[in-house]
């Protein structure tokens, strides 16, 4: 008899080898692996059909039980499966196919055609409820962060808790629904740790900070101003950046005392050509605020960014927070569109684009009575017509006043409309008989007046 080669034992061994795996695979392509459940119910070693047999023959007693103690107790039901059932337990079946045995777990969804919406939101309501009883009293944990401050990062380590997870256990629920019967876990939540990658990937982010700086551009003026320099603490987490803004930074009240206009005495120029300094009251103006500029300075730097503009940092007050008159240079901020109110000479001019187009005598508050029209720069809020001044008298009376121009300028009720009812157009008249504080117009005066005023621009009283 003749001896059969080593090379001949081989391929016998590789192909013996390639049956055995193309059998294997075909089995594990037809029936299901070991620890593969669909809703809850296991399915290893059956086919696609016998599967579907078993997951609808199979009760749903509508029970849940949190840590083997029943929180819910429904009806029994018999669940229905639509027509595409059995094609998608087939893609089940191919999403955990394999050459060889395997006993990764899985644990598929397949909703029921008849699932009761009302059921399984008071079993959601029943189990909320449980948990929050089990957490009363219980410490939440504390995740550990990391932090940027003076140009180091450090680690604020996690702190332990004894609240339960309510939000694992609620997910497992939204897994477990269809089973026959849910049973769930509750266990004590962990905090993130130090050595997580979230918290890896915070000090990543934060160490952009370092030594960095960048130039902010204020109303055409340029500052490099550093992290450090508005900036006391930053954090990192879900993917924004948050930056604890240092109080009364030195850098923003530099740039403010240089810079902004709000309470800011201004060199006016009156329609005689005189120069006068005006009051420091009023509401027109901007300035920056020290929380908006660490947000913009320190998005800028971990962006990399050479420069970045202050607008969106100022702030004002009064009708119009977000600050008004910002890049405004002319007329030492004030800008060439104007209206001047002299109460010495009880008049008002409007100036646009640096022309006078309106001018007219008017009535001031009354000054007897510390009514008086307040001094200073302020701007006008809206315009409004045909409407009703409401207000309260001298006499302590309500009174309602039709006018038919309206606009305003502080946040008092001060502004300039049309008096039909004023006969006193003096130009003492102020004295004793003025207003409630508002610039009052002759009506032949007040539509021009109007038209040659716009919302935001300031107007000069002194």
């Amino acid at each position: 008899m003749k001896k059969k080669q080593p090379w001949t034992w081989l391929g016998i061994g590789l192909v013996v080898v390639v049956l055995v795996g193309l059998g294997s695979g075909y089995y594990h392509h037809t029936y299901f692996n070991q620890n593969v459940k669909i809703n809850g119910i296991k399915v290893s070693g059956l086919t696609v059909e016998q599967a579907y047999q078993k997951i609808k023959a199979t009760k749903v007693t509508n029970r849940v039980y949190l840590n083997n103690h029943l929180v819910f107790d429904g009806k029994d039901s018999q669940p229905v499966y639509g027509k595409d059932a059995k094609k998608k337990l087939s893609q089940m079946l191919a999403k955990q196919a394999s050459v060889l045995p395997s006993d990764k777990q899985y644990n598929f969804v397949l909703a029921p055609q008849n699932t009761n919406k009302l059921v399984e939101a008071d079993m959601k309501a029943t189990l909320e409820f449980r948990l929050g009883q089990l957490n009363e009293g219980k410490k939440l944990p504390v995740d550990a962060k990391a932090v940027w401050h003076n140009n180091k990062v450090s680690v604020i380590e996690a702190k332990q808790g004894t609240a339960l997870d309510q939000e694992q256990v609620l997910k497992d629920f939204a897994k477990e629904k269809f089973a026959p019967t849910i049973r769930l876990t509750a266990k004590v939540k962990k905090p993130l740790s130090s050595q997580s990658t979230t918290v890896q990937k915070e000090k990543q982010a934060l160490k952009k900070l370092n030594n960095g700086s960048v130039k902010y551009q204020v109303a055409g003026h340029n500052y490099q101003v550093k992290a450090t320099e508005v900036i006391k603490e930053a954090t990192y987490q879900n993917g924004k950046y948050q930056f604890t803004p240092i109080k009364a930074a030195t850098v923003i009240q530099k740039i403010n005392a240089e810079q902004a206009t709000l309470g800011k005495k201004f060199k006016f120029k009156t329609h005689d050509g005189k120069v006068i300094t005006t009051a420091a009251d009023g509401d027109y103006g901007w300035k920056i605020m020290t929380s908006r500029a660490a947000d913009t300075i320190g998005n800028a730097i971990v962006k990399k960014q050479a420069s970045v503009d202050a607008k969106a940092d100022i702030y004002g007050q009064g009708y119009d927070t977000r600050g008004i008159g910002y890049g405004v240079t002319q007329n030492d901020g004030l800008g060439n569109t104007y209206a001047e109110v002299s109460i010495a000479d009880q008049h008002a001019w409007f100036y646009r684009d640096g022309k006078l187009v309106a001018s007219a005598d008017v009535v001031t508050g009354k000054h007897s009575t510390g009514d008086d029209t307040p001094k200073g720069v302020w701007y006008i809020m809206y315009q409004q017509m045909h409407t009703t001044l409401r207000g309260t008298g001298d006499n302590g009376k309500p009174y309602a006043s039709p006018v038919t121009y309206w606009s305003p300028f502080t946040l008092s009720g001060c502004g300039f409309h049309d008096a039909s009812w004023r006969h006193n157009w003096s130009s003492s008249a102020y004295l004793n008989d003025g207003s409630n504080g508002c610039v009052n117009m002759h009506p032949a005066d007040a539509g021009t007046a109007f038209k040659a005023l716009s919302v935001k621009e300031p107007v000069i009283i002194y």
